[in-house]
Order: structure tokens, then sequence, then C-alpha cells
């Protein structure tokens, strides 16, 4: 993913309202993408990634610049999306649209997503920022708050859990 340009960070940061809007623009279709996977739900992600440029507009003065600012910014979205998923009192997850160009067939979609729907939700957090977003271990793990190695784990978990659900034809008895 392309950093901004360093110039327009910090003229977001010091109130330049077209700074942050040409990062909004950059950045609206990735992070709405990437919510839309993690709340499994169109709407609500819509909703979530505004709240997440609100929560980026307001906040764009902490970012200090130690990791990338593609990876602050998810990490807000990230926060912005468990907010609302606790706030939508823990309802049954939906399906979780995955491009059916990672499978062989609209059935194999279909599996894959009811798959990745019952993955633990640190498992899942895993698979969708390394495997959706395509972020480092490292990088995910700032994302999610956890250890690099730790993700590389959930991401490893997660994989044999798919292939598990994909071979068998239904969930596994520990995901």
């Amino acid at each position: 993913m392309d950093e901004p340009d360093p110039a327009i960070v910090l003229a977001a940061k010091d109130g330049d309202v077209t700074a942050f809007e040409v990062i909004m623009r950059a950045y609206q279709a990735p992070v709405w993408r990437y919510l839309r996977h993690l709340v499994g739900d169109a709407g609500l992600a819509e909703d979530v990634t505004q709240e997440t440029f609100v929560r980026v507009h307001r906040g764009i003065g902490t970012y200090d610049g130690r990791s990338r600012f593609s990876t602050w910014l998810f990490r807000v979205a990230h926060n912005t999306a468990v907010d609302a998923i606790r706030a939508r009192d823990r309802r049954a997850r939906r399906d979780l649209a995955i491009p059916t160009t990672i499978a062989s067939s609209p059935e194999q979609a279909h599996e894959l997503n009811a798959a990745i729907a019952h993955l633990a939700r640190d498992l899942r957090e895993s698979l969708l920022a390394v495997e959706v977003l395509g972020l480092t271990y490292a990088e995910a793990g700032r994302l999610l708050g956890a250890p690099a190695g730790t993700v590389k784990s959930r991401v490893h978990r997660a994989r044999e859990q798919l292939l598990r659900w994909l071979a068998d034809g239904e969930a596994a008895s520990d995901v």
C-alpha cells in the first residue's frame, strides 16, 4: 500500500483540510474494504469508515511517525470496528464477502465465506490483516496490538482451519 507524501501528513496534522481530504480519498476505499471483511456488513462498514475518518481527523496530531501512516490509520479503523461490533450487542456476524476471484467457483467462495465467518475473532482479524490488507506479520501485529509471532501463529491456525473446513465441507469441531 502506498504511503502518503510526508508533507501531506504534516499539513493535515497542522489543520490543512485539503491535505486531510487527499489522505481520506486515498484511503477511503481500502479502509472500507478492510472493515467490510472485518465486520461482515457493508452498511456497518460504511458507518465505521466514516467514524474512522472522524477519529483520524481528530487524532491525526497524535500520529508520531514511528510506524507507517497506513498502519496507524488501519489501527484506528480496527479500534473503531471493535467498538462498533461491541455496540451492536454481539449479534451473530453475517458471512464475510471474500471476492470470488480467490475461490475456483461461486460454491467454493460461499464455503470460504462461511469458514472465515466461523473462525475465532483473533484468527479472523489476523488472517484478514495479512491476506486482505497484505500487511507483514509485524505490521499486522502493530495493527492488532499483538506480537508478530502471535499474528503468524494465528494466521497459520486460521489457514489450517479453513483448509479443514473446505476439505470436510463443514466446520471443524474446534473452529
